[in-house]
């Protein structure tokens, strides 16, 4: 398999966009890309021959399937190949890695990767029911399980089993609103404290509200070449556990996520410890915790003791370097795709006051569900 390399990234900010329709939302990310791509790569770049979108909900939350051809069509690109890509939460990065698979093939040279998502167009029970559509719906969320329940059973289980208490999860959130604070792309920009933290509301106990990460809008695109660029996917890989928490082995593991590092690792031809940053699916702080351990960066148990301090600057390996899903916002399906941009810019010296120091590789991870699906990517200086 020849070489990838990723040229260009856009965002969009990451809020509530009611008035921003989602194929205007993917053509911002599209330009802001086309922008990127100008100043860093000019035209060595062949033009994309084939897009892929990764979204989540936008049928059951604005009633549109069918993306590929509509932002293909909106963004100027009509008889382009287009398909759009689903898995849940992982759909950013599994249209990534679909695109990643096709250049490396070398059925095709440049493709385009968009991630969009209106996870605000509806409110209340109407999008609670949408995002359950991510479990299983025979067996949990025909029972009136929602996502946020699922992740206070697994956060209730990891603080019995390691005889932890709830305030012991606050780094999680106090780091990433700290690192989010100078993110232009961030919904929340403010920085909190843990006793803060301790007082917050519950949601799903003992998920309080600053576990659990802000669906919001917004949109991402990546370019994805064959021509040299600054910044080598050195690796890709993808991996499913049981969709049902209460089929797996063991609750606390997260199998997808840790089969989908471990190949990835190989792949790069990098130890664990050889990672600089880690943009991980923040969407509850339990999954922070978990998602370290199952990627090798922390023993069973132990994760949450990575957000001990502030990550950025004293903590063994930077996460949620510009807020993650917690303060950045979690913009459903194009999740993957903000965090693989997120590492180009670490990556690239770009992340300014965020910037990692040193850093030469860094991975990104997206969860499907409860870690049902597992994306992994892993960029390098080239």
């Amino acid at each position: 398999m020849r070489n990838i390399y990723l040229a260009a990234a856009g965002l969009t900010p990451v809020g509530e966009h009611w008035d921003t329709s989602l194929r205007e939302l993917a053509l911002r990310a599209i330009l802001a890309a086309q922008q990127d791509l100008a100043q860093h790569a000019g035209t060595l770049v062949p033009q994309p021959e084939a897009l892929f979108v990764g979204n989540m909900l936008a049928g059951e939350l604005s009633g549109q399937e069918h993306l590929g051809a509509l932002v293909a069509d909106f963004a100027g690109l009509r008889g382009i190949e287009a398909v759009t890509i689903e898995a849940a939460g992982a759909s950013g990065g599994a249209a990534l890695r679909q695109a990643i698979l096709a250049v490396g093939s070398s059925l095709v040279d440049t493709a385009l990767v968009v991630g969009v998502e209106k996870m605000t167009d509806k409110v209340g029970a109407g999008a609670t029911a949408a995002a359950t559509t991510a479990a299983d719906s025979d067996w949990e969320a025909a029972q009136g399980v929602t996502p946020t329940a699922l992740a206070a059973m697994l956060m209730r289980r990891y603080l019995h089993e390691h005889a932890l208490s709830l305030n012991d999860m606050a780094g999680f959130s106090v780091n990433a609103h700290a690192n989010a604070r100078d993110n232009p792309m961030a919904m929340f920009r403010n920085a909190i404290t843990a006793e803060a933290y301790e007082k917050a509301g519950m949601v799903a106990e003992p998920i309080n509200m600053f576990d659990s990460a802000p669906d919001a809008d917004g949109a991402a695109a990546v370019i994805v070449t064959a021509a040299a660029s600054a910044v080598r996917v050195a690796a890709s890989t993808m991996a499913t556990d049981t969709l049902a928490l209460h089929d797996r082995v063991n609750l606390l593991r997260f199998e997808a996520a840790a089969q989908a590092s471990a190949k990835a690792y190989e792949r790069a031809g990098l130890a664990p410890e050889a990672i600089d940053l880690f943009e991980l699916h923040d969407a509850f702080s339990i999954f922070a915790a978990l998602t370290l351990e199952a990627a090798g960066l922390a023993r069973p148990g132990e994760g949450w003791k990575l957000a001990q301090a502030d990550i950025r600057r004293n903590g063994r390996i930077p996460i949620s370097t510009f807020g993650g899903l917690k303060a950045r916002g979690n913009p459903g399906g194009a999740t993957g795709v903000y965090q693989v941009a997120e590492v180009m810019l670490q990556l690239r010296g770009e992340a300014g006051s965020n910037q990692v120091p040193g850093a030469r590789a860094g991975m990104a991870q997206c969860l499907g569900g409860a870690g049902s699906t597992a994306v992994t990517h892993i960029l390098v200086q080239a």
